[in-house]
């Protein structure tokens, strides 16, 4: 099957306006600079973009070359096939000087149709690493001894802000557009300087707030481009309030959705920055948790049982401080479930049903977003024990579940589970459900 994510060779191509066969042509001509041919021609450029082939590691070195994408050679190594391909976007530098250009560019790319895209990983690399190595810089000293915003209206987009999203998962997909115009408005008056002070700081930091909310609602809806660019104003903007904390958070949700995009390596890379932005234990908890998703992706045995208990034990912790927003509603569900995730992808099935079991009977109803992804953790365990039948029930549940709410998000992940049903049409049921995921 296909991968629904458009490869990143066909873009990188299209933005160097080049064809297939004109990529072909100079990967020839490269491999001939080396006495070498490099046997690339339309079709194989096409199964490269199509996910069906793999290029060898020569072809990787003659595409990294300075007469086609002009990639330092390093990175093929360091990032993998097809991470290392360059993307038209690079993150702008944080600073002061450019949160408005990144907020209004989140912005745009929130009605932008290129759900295809997504920052790469050598992108992600430099930015989550930037964030890493500098402190917050002085406010930019133009910004004082101008009229101040009204703090009442300030006051007013906070408690606004908190009441949208407080709302139950079913309602707060109907509150976007409110969310957008909260952003528009805080954008403008950050932009417009009419503040000192407290006042700017709490504008930066709703800001990160709502940019983080509105790009939760994209990344929800299948939209990674809008949800990474939105995330990077989210990162600019706690940057100028001074927020470290929050900076690990939106580190922690670009982790989650390279390990949800099938790239676990960058995900282990952005949190391993995230991890030294924040003290609070709920928070480090969360963050070693998303690091044990990710090594248990890779394989990785002995680090994700590592994060793992790292995760329960900064959980069992009781802080004198609550837990930062971005991480409050991090509990004792997520761990047994999410670790469950872990086991179930590191091949122990049974313990990995009874931590999921564990983890859904825990979970507050509220949460139906975070209900419908665990219950097709849930189903994939059940498929994979041969429990067809309850595996048919818990995935019917999620997939009502994700239409009622309105995430793609989550439809998406219950159709992927079609093919393992295929084998089982005989079991009553499954044959009418894998025609109800088709017409999903």
């Amino acid at each position: 099957m296909d991968n629904p994510i458009r490869h990143p060779l066909a873009y990188a191509r299209e933005v160097n306006d080049l064809s297939q066969n004109e990529l072909a042509h100079l990967l020839d001509r490269a491999a001939r600079k080396r006495g070498l041919r490099s046997g690339a021609d339309k079709t194989t450029i096409s199964r490269y973009e199509r996910w069906l082939q793999r290029p060898n590691r020569e072809t990787q070195l003659l595409m990294a070359d300075a007469e086609v994408f002009d990639v330092p050679v390093a990175n093929v190594d360091r990032y993998g096939w097809p991470d290392w391909l360059p993307g038209s976007e690079i993150p702008l530098p944080l600073g002061s000087g450019y949160t408005v250009q990144v907020l209004r560019d989140a912005q745009k790319a929130a009605m932008d149709r290129r759900t295809f895209m997504t920052y790469s990983a050598a992108a992600l690399a430099g930015l989550g690493a930037q964030w890493a190595s500098i402190e917050p810089d002085h406010l930019a000293s133009a910004l004082s001894g101008r009229t101040t915003a009204d703090h009442e209206l300030i006051d007013w987009l906070e408690e606004t802000s908190r009441k949208l999203t407080g709302l139950p998962t079913e309602q707060r997909q109907h509150t976007i557009k409110m969310m957008d115009a909260h952003l528009e408005t805080v954008t403008d008056l950050i932009e417009g300087g009419r503040h000192t002070g407290t006042s700017t700081k709490r504008l930066h930091s709703l800001a990160a707030s709502l940019s983080t909310t509105c790009g939760w609602y994209r990344f929800d809806q299948g939209k990674h481009y809008a949800a990474g660019k939105l995330w990077t104003a989210a990162l600019h903007s706690s940057h100028a309030a001074g927020d470290r904390d929050f900076g690990a958070g939106v580190l922690s949700d670009f982790a989650y959705q390279s390990n949800w995009l099938g790239q676990p390596n960058v995900s282990v890379d952005q949190l391993g920055h995230a991890i030294t932005g924040t003290e609070h234990p709920t928070a480090r908890s969360l963050l070693f948790l998303r690091r044990a998703r990710a090594y248990a992706a890779l394989g990785e045995r002995s680090l994700c049982y590592r994060d793992l208990s790292e995760a329960e034990t900064a959980l069992s912790l009781q802080p004198v401080d609550a837990a930062p927003n971005w991480c409050s509603w991090m509990s004792p569900a997520d761990l047994a479930v999410d670790s469950g995730q872990c086991l179930l992808d590191l091949g122990q099935i049974d313990d990995a049903s009874a931590k999921m079991r564990e983890g859904l009977s825990l979970l507050p109803k509220a949460r139906d977003k975070t209900r419908g992804i665990f219950l097709t953790y849930q189903a994939k365990g059940l498929l994979q024990s041969r429990h067809i039948e309850h595996a048919l029930a818990v995935t019917e549940e999620a997939l009502e579940l994700a239409h009622r709410i309105g995430a793609e998000r989550c439809v998406a992940q219950v159709r992927e589970l079609a093919p393992a049903f295929k084998p089982y049409r005989q079991v009553d049921g499954v044959d009418d459900f894998i025609e109800k995921l088709h017409a999903a």
